[in-house]
């Protein structure tokens, strides 16, 4: 009923930049509060970032000042736009999006697939 696709992950240097995004499609009556996880190899998944439908905010201490979260309701997309990038980055980033259902009216949280960051030289 609801997919997220995201897009953006890859290979990049110390201290690069990347642009993660994550749509979602499907039966959507609304986008609630949208987020950004990341799980390192032989770790549990952790917060990154999230955002709510009206714009606020919450980052994990370890990335803030260098990574922004930001939404386009419009497009029923949230990015996460990353900065001076360090190794200890690397893991593989999922969104997450509370949607309420067009067709029967029920709010779930939806998970995308995870693409994969890897920072190092």
């Amino acid at each position: 009923q609801v997919q997220l696709v995201e897009s953006g992950g890859g290979l990049v240097q110390p201290g690069g930049s990347l642009r993660l995004s994550c749509a979602a499609s499907g039966l959507i009556f609304t986008v609630g509060s949208m987020g950004w996880y990341r799980q390192a190899a032989g770790r549990e998944r952790e917060l990154v970032a999230t955002i709510t439908r009206g714009g606020s905010t919450n980052y994990a201490d370890s990335v803030k000042g260098r990574f922004t979260i930001f939404r386009d309701d419009a497009k029923n997309t949230v990015y996460l736009q990353m900065n001076s990038l360090k190794p200890e980055d690397t893991a593989v980033y999922f969104c997450n999006a509370r949607v309420r259902s067009l067709w029967n009216g029920n709010e779930s949280d939806y998970w995308g697939q995870g693409t994969q960051v890897t920072v190092s030289s």
